[in-house]
């Protein structure tokens, strides 16, 4: 007799669970878009963290420059010839001839900057080990002049040709010298915004 009871209530139970697995829920297509959007905030954080790693890893290594990976959406320090500079990177958009972004440099003790020149070069990053690929880099002069100085940073507007705001995966700022006679800027080297 206990058989027959504790079937029952199993056959019962199985039936009302079925029940309520073939109710849809109200909120379920509310949940998945949530979900959606979590996994896809998950994926940028993820992305933002190894682009921050891997800028981390190159500037750990170079002596001669610093790397800003635009993903990692953090700046840089790097010791130069012209002192301690603090280098950060304003957002890539897209331009009619590839990207263009904002290059922010500072001294790190809010000194004047000494009128200086260095290299730009940007470009892709291999898609698995996040390294940047140096065969079709791409670079370009600028120059800070002392007649825009003295003045602790210095905004430079890049123009990043070929490539796509989304293919620009590494920036690279080196050769940073202080303009003398002896080491003049190049003559077509890109200036700072402001009186340009």
């Amino acid at each position: 007799m206990t058989t027959s009871y504790s079937s029952f209530f199993t056959v019962a139970a199985l039936l009302f669970l079925s029940g309520c697995a073939q109710q849809s829920n109200p909120k379920a297509p509310s949940l998945k878009g949530q979900v959606s959007q979590l996994n896809q905030r998950l994926d940028y954080l993820n992305h933002q963290v190894s682009a921050l790693m891997q800028q981390n890893a190159l500037n750990e290594q170079s002596t001669s420059g610093v790397y800003l990976y635009p993903a990692a959406h953090t700046g840089a320090q790097v010791e130069s010839q012209i002192g301690k500079l603090l280098v950060s990177l304003g957002q890539v958009e897209t331009e009619a001839n590839g990207s263009r972004a904002l290059l922010q440099i500072r001294t790190a003790d809010s000194s004047p900057l000494p009128p200086f020149h260095a290299t730009v070069d940007w470009g892709q990053v291999d898609s698995s080990s996040g390294k940047p690929l140096t065969a079709d880099m791409l670079s370009q002069p600028i120059n800070v002049p002392a007649s825009l100085l003295p003045k602790p940073e210095a905004t430079i507007e890049l123009r990043l040709s070929g490539l796509t705001p989304e293919q620009v995966g590494y920036i690279r700022l080196h050769g940073i010298t202080a303009n003398t006679a002896d080491s003049p800027a190049a003559p077509d080297a890109v200036k700072p915004l402001s009186r340009q």
